[in-house]
């Protein structure tokens, strides 16, 4: 037996490593993605918490047919959501707009509808603002899986001396390895070029060619290969979504009165939208009594 093998101290470092390795956290496997439909990305913490993809059980989705006053967005999104659930070429979308007029209501009743003819084809992944930056590690998660994933961020926007969209700038786009084959990217945000107003103006103010440090930003839009917009609902269009919104939960309301009544909760609101449509239904169905169905 040689010196260096017989140390004293030897057994003593060697609990040590031990002790340590049981310390240290297991590496992180790559996440079962037949478990669930949709799941919800949750990039490492500071806290040492490793990077996982939360599975939904059940996605909070509206049947697509009562989205009402949004026939053309409805059609759009749809067909490219199918035609990318089915394995064909697909655009990455972005959704933009009036407030509560349906955007990411549609994104998920998009993948429900692409689902119902295709079962499990295609997985829906949630992916919050402030994660935006780790969109490459999700991505890279999601390249070598036999299944088709949509990626959603809803309310994107980006604010002044923010870099964040340099991340999806280049997964859209550019970077070597580019936006896997297999994943789509849909985003909503109230801004159609994702940065406010006053942020472009104060690239224009500052910058040395303030054309290129503009169009550096505005481009990140231009990735998006679909762009669906949406408008406030006028009052008729308000009506119809209403009156949709009631008869799927069986309200038996003679129609002036059901109109009346919304026409008073919409300008209690400030105005008319999908969002306020749905949110007068809740208030007339809980008057009534009457349940929502079990989903």
């Amino acid at each position: 037996m040689s010196e260096a093998s017989s140390h004293p101290l030897l057994p003593t470092l060697a609990r040590i490593a031990q002790a340590l390795e049981r310390l240290a956290p297991p590496p992180a496997g790559r996440p079962d993605l037949t478990v669930a439909d949709a799941f919800v990305w949750h990039p490492a913490s500071g806290q040492g918490a490793p990077a996982r993809l939360q599975p939904v059980r059940q996605v909070a989705a509206v049947e697509i047919g009562l989205l009402q006053g949004v026939d053309q967005q409805k059609r759009l999104l749809t067909e490219n959501t199918v035609r990318f659930a089915r394995g064909l070429p697909a655009n990455n979308a972005m959704l933009w707009g009036a407030r509560g007029m349906g955007k990411s209501s549609l994104v998920k009743a998009a993948h429900a509808a692409a689902n119902a003819g295709l079962r499990g084809g295609l997985v829906l992944v949630e992916i919050q603002r402030e994660d935006i930056r780790t969109l490459p590690e999700l991505l890279n998660l999601l390249r070598d899986s036999p299944r088709r994933f949509l990626v959603f961020c809803d309310d994107l926007s980006f604010e002044r001396e923010d870099q964040d969209y340099k991340a999806l700038k280049s997964v859209l786009d550019g970077g070597i390895e580019g936006r896997p084959a297999n994943v789509l990217f849909y985003a909503t945000s109230n801004r159609r070029h994702l940065m406010a107003r006053d942020m472009i103006e104060n690239e224009r103010s500052t910058a040395i060619n303030p054309g290129e440090a503009v169009e550096e930003k505005v481009s990140l839009s231009d990735r998006f290969g679909l762009w669906i917009g949406f408008h406030n609902a006028d009052q008729s269009t308000f009506f119809a979504m209403v009156e949709g919104y009631a008869a799927s939960l069986g309200l038996d309301v003679p129609p002036e009165e059901l109109r009346r009544q919304a026409v008073e909760w919409s300008v209690t609101r400030g105005g008319r939208s999908g969002r306020v449509a749905w949110q007068f239904i809740m208030d007339l169905a809980g008057r009534r009594g009457v349940a929502l169905p079990a989903r």
